[in-house]
């Protein structure tokens, strides 16, 4: 069974730029936001119930769903997100088992943003690799990519642990505050020391 690596970080840390850097090494990457988009499209499993949950106005006129107009409602509402997370969670931890029985190589990159707060999900991995910069830091880089007002963020950072919690809990630590070529050095010393862990591991 390979390493099951848990990458975690505050939103706009840098999560899926270093699960890509890592996959070019050859490591097998899944990350839980694919999955939750998968189950939520139109003929996914959950989209008639989150249709049923949300009504009409969540859905737009080519059929998918109008995740801006959700992520109002959830973090309007904790009861419409609890409701929300037991239509989505379910499907989505059911093709994470599927898709990591599928993995080849000793170790990959299961890449979960609640990781650290979601109840039964931190012991699933081996190892906890946190993707690490500061909250400034976070907030410019969401507003850049995504076009959030930083109010939506910051109610999105707080359902997420804060950052001396997730420093405190991590195993492993990458540091994505500078420039990418940076984070080169770190990520070829991880993947050497998953490898030679996984390894021992299977002695």
């Amino acid at each position: 069974m390979p390493l099951i690596i848990g990458v975690t970080g505050g939103i706009g840390c840098g999560k899926s730029t270093v699960a890509q850097a890592f996959s070019t090494l050859g490591v097998e990457t899944l990350d839980a936001d694919d999955l939750v988009r998968a189950v939520s499209a139109p003929g996914g499993s959950a989209y008639p119930e989150i249709v049923a949950l949300f009504g009409n106005a969540a859905v737009q006129a080519n059929g998918t769903l109008d995740r801006a107009f959700i992520r109002r409602q959830v973090f309007a509402d904790p009861k419409i997100r609890a409701r929300l997370e037991a239509i989505v969670h379910p499907r989505v931890c059911e093709e994470t088992v599927r898709r990591i029985a599928q993995w080849r190589g000793p170790y990959g990159l299961w890449i979960v943003p609640l990781l650290l707060e979601k109840p039964g999900l931190r012991e699933r991995a081996d190892r906890v690799l946190l993707v690490d910069c500061p909250e400034a830091q976070q907030i410019a880089r969401v507003v850049a990519s995504r076009g959030l007002h930083e109010n939506e963020i910051r109610a999105i950072m707080a359902t997420q642990c804060t950052r001396d919690q997730r420093l405190t809990l991590a195993d492993d630590i990458l540091d994505n505050s500078g420039p990418l070529e940076n984070l080169t050095a770190q990520i070829t010393r991880l993947d050497r020391f998953y490898r030679t862990l996984a390894n021992t591991q299977m002695l």
